[in-house]
């Protein structure tokens, strides 16, 4: 929890990105308080003063990257258009950001400190996934509402649709398998996620 609600945007911003760059490169367990300090130009004191844990750090700036990330993914996923086209703006943005260098940072920081800091895994799913899947969700239920779809439960199905779009990238390049994808790539796989989606819970799907 931070200590102090006051922390200026500019000066949470520093010490933000300075976690970043520690997280990254030494784990969460390996990183130090005092290291994160010297990288973000500011004193230990002061970083105490907001942050009173390396955990409560850590929540926080997972926190406010689901924030600027699932703000983009799901900005534009209205009601007036069609399906498809609101799905294919979905998928396309959230495989970006699971590719993106702080996605997969993040992601593999807290794949490795999973079994020993259970609690920043949880907190990484509520404010990431378990979020997006909460937004796609009421999309989804909106939509059988208006009966241009027709989806019986709409968290699962919002589940499926993220994983169908993740097909053949994300896991290889989280994995190093992979160089960054070409656009072209990720469009073909949102594409056909699209396409097997929508013959399952589209409304022509139930005639």
């Amino acid at each position: 929890m931070e200590v102090n609600a006051a922390l200026s945007p500019e000066k949470r911003r520093q010490i933000l990105a300075g976690a970043a760059t520690v997280f990254a490169a030494d784990g969460y367990e390996g990183a130090s308080m005092a290291r994160i300090a010297a990288v973000a130009g500011v004193s230990k004191g002061t970083l105490y003063n907001h942050f009173d844990s390396k955990a409560a750090l850590f929540s926080a700036y997972v926190e406010e990257k689901c924030n600027q990330y699932l703000a983009r993914v799901f900005d534009s996923a209205g009601h007036g258009d069609d399906p498809a086209e609101v799905l294919r703006g979905i998928g396309k943005r959230m495989v970006q950001m699971l590719l993106s260098d702080v996605g997969l940072a993040i992601y593999r920081v807290v794949i490795a400190e999973a079994a020993k800091f259970p609690d920043l895994a949880r907190g990484f799913f509520e404010a990431g996934p378990a979020r997006a899947i909460g937004f796609m969700a009421d999309w989804l239920a909106e939509e059988s509402r208006r009966g241009r779809l027709a989806v019986n439960d709409p968290a699962f199905a919002a589940e499926q649709f993220f994983n169908l779009c993740q097909t053949r990238l994300v896991l290889r390049r989280k994995l190093e398998m992979l160089p960054d994808p070409p656009e072209r790539d990720i469009e073909d796989v949102v594409e056909a996620a699209i396409t097997m989606f929508l013959q399952t819970y589209g409304r022509e799907a139930y005639g």
